[in-house]
């Protein structure tokens, strides 16, 4: 028996991957300006280094020498503080991401539970941010995306259900293992697309960035950050596509598993690249619904359709197992 926490990653292993996942969410700040400039058919990025590379380093020494102003009027603890709370929670969330067979940080045999667990409270952030900006929009943001989150959290644990009972575990490594016969994106289909919906609503991307819709509430939750401050919210979204994205890639599309004539870690994060390009393509092309029209469209078409997948995925496997 395996000891519920193994420790894989030394501590240049770590390092390294944090390092990695920070300069990802970084340049994706071009990439993103890049590609929607392509699918517009516009100019993107194009004047500062060969094709606007040098865009990125322009706008974070912008967001360093921006004054950090904090309100009079705003509870100061609070306000410095949730910012943080998102940063924290995704990068720690990365810990149990397996990228390739011996990389990563930690091997843990609920490491799926923990990944719920962690993007459950990246929402404090939001909420916290909101409170504490003491302004009645930054208020109606965080209390939009409280509720948006806690919905979406329900079915993104239904949706994965599925994939536990097919693996019979919450360890990711032996879910990606379990794939090597065929990737779950096939015979979970249906989970896949719930969770890739959900992972949207909690990350409040396009087009349900509705905590932040600027024709409604101007920026919402975050309307009264500056400086560094904004730029770990605004990092913390790009994080946050990543992270997601290497999620549906260790769920449904057999994380490192590919042909042998490449390394594992190429496999991974070309997979994780295609699908991090898919969030950006959300946003091209995709109108933002109203705040009703995104509630009832959890309630009554993502959870029955949640417990439809839930209750066909369970018997089939105890139909294969009799």
């Amino acid at each position: 028996m395996t000891e519920p926490i193994n420790q894989i990653g030394t501590w240049i292993d770590i390092i390294g991957i944090l390092s990695s996942v920070m300069l990802v969410a970084a340049l994706l700040i071009w990439v993103e300006r890049r590609m929607i400039g392509i699918w517009q058919d516009r100019l993107g990025p194009n004047r500062l280094g060969p094709l606007g590379l040098m865009q990125v380093a322009a706008d974070m020494i912008k967001i360093f020498f921006k004054e950090d102003w904090i309100p009079p009027f705003a509870d100061k603890a609070v306000f410095v503080l949730a910012p943080m709370i998102i940063m924290v929670t995704i990068l720690t969330a990365f810990a149990v991401v397996p990228f390739a067979p011996g990389i990563g940080i930690i091997d843990f045999n609920f490491g799926l539970l923990y990944f719920l667990a962690l993007s459950s409270l990246s929402v404090y952030s939001v909420v916290l941010g909101g409170y504490a900006s003491n302004n009645k929009y930054a208020l109606l943001g965080a209390v939009r995306a409280a509720a948006q989150t806690i919905s979406y959290e329900v079915f993104m644990a239904l949706s994965l259900m599925g994939v536990v009972m097919l693996s019979g575990t919450f360890n990711l490594r032996d879910i990606v293992e379990a794939q090597r016969n065929g990737w779950f994106c096939l015979s979970q289909f249906l989970g896949l697309f719930l969770f890739i919906v959900a992972v949207v609503a909690e990350s409040h991307r396009t087009p349900f960035d509705l905590p932040e819709a600027e024709h409604e509430i101007i920026a919402g939750f975050h309307i009264e950050y500056s400086g560094m401050k904004f730029g770990m919210f605004f990092i913390g979204e790009y994080l946050s596509v990543t992270l997601s994205s290497a999620m549906i890639v260790t769920l449904f599309f057999g994380g490192w598993l590919g042909p042998e004539f490449l390394p594992p870690l190429f496999w991974f994060c070309f997979k994780t690249s295609i699908w991090i390009l898919f969030f950006v393509l959300l946003r091209a092309s995709l109108p933002r619904p109203r705040y009703d029209q995104l509630m009832s469209f959890g309630w009554k078409f993502m959870l029955p359709l949640a417990l439809i997948n839930l209750l066909v995925t369970g018997g089939l496997v105890l139909w294969m197992e009799s």
